[in-house]
């Protein structure tokens, strides 16, 4: 049986995690009382008794946290859902759906970062597009992206769940319009891409889910295709994994089918791929659960390919 630590359980990501845990007979969860949860030593404790310890902390707590490792300790393998980690060098980024390679080094490594869920739904869309040639690593690439007001954390979800809000909520919320959004780095890190995307995010009054959208004109690109042709190298890509889905070509006119809600697929661990357009223009979208395959499923998820299990134990 393994041990495992939620440094920082009350948070939003932290919770997802500890409900994921309640079936399972494989894990014994090490647990830390209310009045201690700040308490350095007593982290210090359980961290060095874990063999898993999952970070669900702010950046700067995250990093602060793996200091508390022992030296001597090999045993202990950190899962960071912060930021704080996942452009670090000796970092492995969790998103196992990369490459076979990605997932194996998820599967040897003792520090791991949960992708943020906006990186998530970008990586998986443009990392095979720059990798197969349909996209140059300079191409100057937008995203647009749409997700529940739970990443903004507890802040933002009182904002939102005030019985008196102002009434600004019942619209879509753009932020980060300084183009300061933490997840840039990243996004351009993973997807090959030279410079960074030109990234749009906006909440709106929703609780959990997104969706992530890249539009490309395809006689910019740096191989001659359509927006079919892109569709089948996604395919092709994602044909043989388990939570990543790519779903029916929607091509130009098929109007009746083109409606795409972001919390189809909340509570879930799936993110669904779709590509719309034609031989001028393709529009590619991915959708997920901000809270799901954006942070404390795929964090679970690493953690059971860390383990050597079935990765989609507690996620299904």
């Amino acid at each position: 049986m393994y041990k495992v630590f939620i440094d920082g359980r009350e948070g939003t990501t932290g919770l997802r995690i500890a409900e994921r845990f309640k079936n399972r007979n494989d894990i014994e969860l090490l647990e830390i009382s209310e009045e201690l949860r700040k308490d350095t030593a007593e982290r210090k404790r359980l961290i060095n008794e874990s063999d898993f310890t999952f970070l669900c902390l702010p950046d700067v707590a995250a990093v602060e946290a793996v200091k508390l490792v022992d030296a001597d300790n090999d045993r202990t393998r950190i899962i960071d859902a912060s930021t704080a980690h996942r452009t670090t060098k000796g970092w492995v980024y969790g998103l196992p759906e990369l490459s076979p390679e990605q997932r194996t080094a998820i599967a040897g490594a003792p520090r791991v970062a949960v992708p943020g869920c906006y990186a998530s739904g970008f990586n998986v869309l443009m990392q095979p597009c720059v990798k197969n040639g349909f996209v140059a690593a300079f191409h100057p690439v937008i995203c647009h992206a749409v997700s529940g007001y739970s990443g903004g954390g507890k802040k933002l979800i009182a904002a939102y769940e005030d019985e008196n809000r102002d009434s600004k909520y019942d619209s879509t919320r753009m932020y980060s319009l300084g183009k300061t959004h933490k997840h840039i780095k990243e996004m351009m890190t993973v997807s090959g891409l030279t410079y960074p995307p030109v990234f749009c995010p906006s909440t709106a009054s929703f609780y959990n889910g997104m969706v992530v959208t890249i539009p490309l004109v395809l006689r910019t690109l740096a191989k001659k295709c359509t927006a079919e042709d892109i569709w089948k190298m996604l395919r092709n890509n994602y044909k043989n994994e388990r939570f990543v889905r790519v779903m029916p070509f929607m091509a130009e006119g098929m109007d009746e089918q083109n409606e795409l809600f972001a919390n189809t697929v909340a509570d879930t661990n799936e993110l669904q791929i779709f590509v719309y357009g034609n031989e001028d223009h393709a529009l590619l979208c991915s959708r997920l659960d901000n809270l799901g395959k954006g942070a404390s499923g795929a964090a679970v998820q690493c953690m059971n390919i860390m383990m050597g299990i079935d990765e989609g134990t507690g996620l299904e």
